[in-house]
């Protein structure tokens, strides 16, 4: 039998043994008897209402902790932090800040890192080439931690979702870097524990690796594992600085980036690393919807913070340098960016159905402005692209998703934002789900757009679609019948906008007429249509 077949045995039998206790409601006696842990579960906890549970399950000082081919182990401990009804937990940073004082307790590593749970290690250089920033001579007593992109290993040959960020990760992060500003991004990132409990930086300290259990020697397993409990309830943490000044920030939903600032606004300096073999790879979105409200949940958090006392200009003033402060409002403003796009996406359409013209004429001096601009962004854009590492099909796919987002997750994380600012809503976690069914999963190979859900986001990009369609085909039906064409150059800018959104477009028309379960359900046909057919009798002026 193979490894990967002795894998794939071992998880149908796990798969088995859970499905079987869930139907049942609880665990075997056979099942308790082979793990301790089981014991402490009953049948009035819930995913909800529980106790922490702490198990070692490898103790890696134990000299019979090795593989199979004679190798040490290292210490492995499940962690299950408490959890009770009018308590907060706080969602990741929660987990985080416990798994920080429960690790302390066990190990006390100088060393932290910090990977998603469907993430994984795809280079075993990237642990030694972390420490080489941590113990550089020169500089490594001043770094706080060390971010590597991230990258995904279930990516199509052109990133239907631009989900890869070439440019953001080769040239927007790493300019970011060169000002002592890099992005704590939640995940393949190594960590000093020293900078991430909450201490200053100090030009005395020296990094030093260790291999002692100083804080355990004399203690058996169980005594230790009684020892990490408190560590890991809800009340360990009240009228402590933990998750204000301490571990990661609570309050926001995108904390990581909130933490790297505090973090950098204590003296400590990070590293932006991006080998060419990439560290750790995860699972990217397969649908559009998980897509979209996945930048729904990072646009909304990353405004949260512009208003907040952890603004950039205000909480990093005289702290870190201002190309940082700026590097930082880059991403904190997407929102934002969602009205001006509202704005293109729409006005030019409804002007150009009623024949008003909204740009200088072709000829005139004052339209190189407005060329020079469109020009420049998108030679400038596909070149930085191609270089970085993408296709052109998949630099295509990308502008398409910047409409999409634009008009979509950022405007309704701007709305969300607003609303949570005047006290009327509190801010929401969406968790979202990245398994998908196999037709889902064949469709996303071929790089067919997935508008199989219910959404009001997929009426937004289905009604702009039809906007914009209608009003071309109404500017090509006056160029044709000499309506406008003494006015041509007016509105040669307005069917080029709407000529562009067209193209870019193009799947989401193809949505109309598939058969598939990923087509745009009729519903939302319905109502985009209406919609845009409404938005054409506009009068505007």
């Amino acid at each position: 039998m193979t490894l990967k077949e002795n894998f794939q045995k071992l998880y149908e039998d796990m798969k088995r043994r859970i499905e079987s206790a869930v139907e049942k409601g609880c665990i075997s006696n056979d099942i308790k008897d082979q793990h301790r842990g089981f014991l402490e579960w009953n049948s009035k906890v819930t995913k909800k209402d529980h106790q922490s549970i702490v198990k070692i399950i490898i103790d890696g000082w134990n000299p019979n902790a090795i593989d199979i081919e004679g190798n040490k182990l290292p210490t492995l401990v499940y962690l299950s932090r408490e959890k009770r009804p009018g308590w907060a937990h706080n969602f990741k940073a929660g987990s985080m800040n416990a798994l920080t004082r429960v690790s302390s307790k066990i190990t006390n590593a100088p060393i932290i890192l910090n990977l998603d749970c469907d993430m994984y290690a795809n280079d075993p250089d990237a642990i030694r080439d972390a420490l080489c920033f941590f113990m550089d001579e020169e500089r490594g007593h001043q770094t706080s931690y060390v971010q590597y992109p991230q990258r995904y290993d279930n990516i199509t040959k052109n990133d239907i979702y631009s989900n890869v960020a070439f440019a953001t990760n080769k040239i927007e992060l790493a300019g970011i870097d060169g000002f002592g500003g890099t992005l704590y991004c939640g995940t393949g990132c190594f960590h000093r524990r020293e900078s991430l409990c909450g201490n200053k930086y100090s030009k005395d300290h020296k990094f030093e690796l260790h291999n002692e259990k100083s804080n355990t020697k004399g203690k058996t397993v169980q005594e230790l594992e009684e020892e990490c409990k408190p560590l890991a309830n809800c009340n360990y943490e009240k009228g402590t600085q933990w998750g204000k000044e301490m571990g990661l920030v609570y309050g926001c939903p995108v904390e990581d980036i909130v933490t790297g600032l505090t973090i950098q606004c204590r003296g400590w300096k990070p590293v932006f690393y991006n080998p060419t073999k990439h560290a750790f790879l995860g699972i990217a979105p397969t649908t559009l919807d998980v897509a979209l409200i996945q930048f729904k949940r990072w646009a909304e958090g990353l405004f949260q913070i512009f208003f907040s006392k952890y603004c950039p200009f205000i909480y990093g003033h005289g702290k870190i340098n201002l190309g940082a402060q700026m590097g930082y409002c880059v991403y904190l403003l997407w929102a934002p960016v969602s009205l001006p796009t509202m704005y293109y996406v729409i006005i030019p359409a409804l002007g150009l159905l009623h024949n008003v013209p909204l740009f200088p004429e072709v000829s005139s001096l004052w339209f190189l402005p407005f060329a020079y601009v469109f020009a420049a962004k998108t030679i400038y854009s596909l070149v930085e692209d191609l270089i970085c590492g993408d296709t052109l099909k998949g630099w295509w796919n990308l502008q398409r998703m910047w409409i999409i987002r634009r008009t979509t997750s950022y405007l309704f994380a701007f709305i969300d934002t607003v609303i949570w600012q005047l006290g009327f809503a509190q801010t929401s976690f969406s968790v979202t789900a990245k398994v998908v069914d196999d037709d889902v999963l064949k469709r996303y190979q071929q790089e067919i757009m997935e508008f199989g859900t219910l959404s009001i986001m997929f009426t937004i990009i289905a009604t702009i679609a039809l906007l914009n369609l209608f009003s071309l085909g109404w500017g090509i039906k006056n160029v044709v019948f000499g309506t406008i064409l003494m006015d041509l150059e007016k509105f040669i800018p307005q069917m080029t906008i709407s000529g562009l959104l067209v193209l870019l477009n193009i799947p989401v028309y193809q949505a109309f007429f598939r058969n598939d379960k990923g087509c745009l359900p009729s519903s939302i046909v319905f109502k985009s249509i209406v919609i845009a057919s409404l938005a054409c009798l506009m009068p505007i002026y």
